[in-house]
């Protein structure tokens, strides 16, 4: 049987790389961006031809792609210039929960592994659901501050926000997780975390380890109860700030070990 499908992918974020290793295509994968790290053998078997804002449109183009996949207007000048290079190229924009479920099944479809891909988006869909259940039997929900960057502050976006809520947190500012460029999403006044006081901090500072002595050191940050109760962890990027499988699985499921272990410390 000839295959239709795309043969030479490029995947210029790490999610799509992810999602066709798990679904047994990564054979059509020829190039990956260097921040993949999900699957380890990734690294090790395709090329590294981007980044995140910028790629190597000629290295790419040596790789004779028929399809380039990004992420985000981020993307958008790497996208322009594939496409005057005439390489088909699709950038999604999911942002939420559901929205990396229908990506898992869009992209899943576009390689000729829709059934495949379907039982791989209803198991994370269980998995979610299991983790939901658990965290419905809390006797208390803690307040959760996220923090994507430290310089400026900036909170978490609605995926993580959502993902906080599946594992039994409210994020304290719900309100900015909805907004999709991280430039809105910028504390200005750093008393807002301060006058919120969360019962967790949760930081991933994209691309840098998490400091949680240099956030407690913060001015009038020691009224903070997360601060005052040394409630402060660390998730890792790869596994949260990737729209994609890692932060349905391993990312929620960090979050909820935190927060079980808060709700069983805060149980009476």
């Amino acid at each position: 049987m000839p295959d239709h499908y795309p043969q030479r992918i490029v995947c210029m974020t790490e999610e799509p790389t992810e999602v066709l290793y798990a679904l047994g295509e990564e054979h059509r994968i020829v190039g990956i961006s260097g921040f993949t790290v999900r699957p380890p053998r990734a690294r090790k078997e395709k090329p590294k031809v981007s980044a995140f804002t910028s790629a190597k449109i000629a290295e790419i183009l040596k790789l004779e792609p028929d399809l380039a996949i990004g992420f985000s207007d981020i993307q958008a000048d790497i996208a322009r210039d594939l496409i005057k290079a005439g390489v088909e190229v699709w950038i999604s924009n999911h942002r939420s929960v559901d929205g990396i479920l229908a990506y898992i099944r869009r992209l899943g479809a576009m390689v000729g592994a829709g059934e495949r891909a379907e039982a791989y988006a209803q198991q994370a869909e269980r998995h979610i659901a299991q983790v939901q259940a658990a965290a419905s039997q809390f006797k208390r929900r803690p307040k959760v501050y996220f923090e994507e960057w430290d310089e400026p502050l900036i909170t978490g976006i609605r995926w993580v926000a959502e993902l906080v809520r599946i594992a039994g947190g409210d994020d304290v500012f719900p309100q900015m997780s909805s907004e999709s460029l991280a430039k809105h999403r910028i504390l200005a006044d750093a008393g807002e975390v301060v006058r919120q006081a969360p019962d967790i901090i949760l930081g991933s500072w994209c691309g840098k380890r998490f400091r949680p002595e240099r956030v407690a050191a913060r001015a009038g940050w020691d009224a903070i109860p997360a601060v005052r109760n040394g409630d402060l962890y660390e998730i890792k990027s790869p596994i949260i700030l990737q729209p994609g499988p890692a932060a349905l699985i391993d990312g929620l499921d960090a979050i909820h070990r935190i927060f079980a272990d808060w709700a069983a410390r805060h149980a009476h």
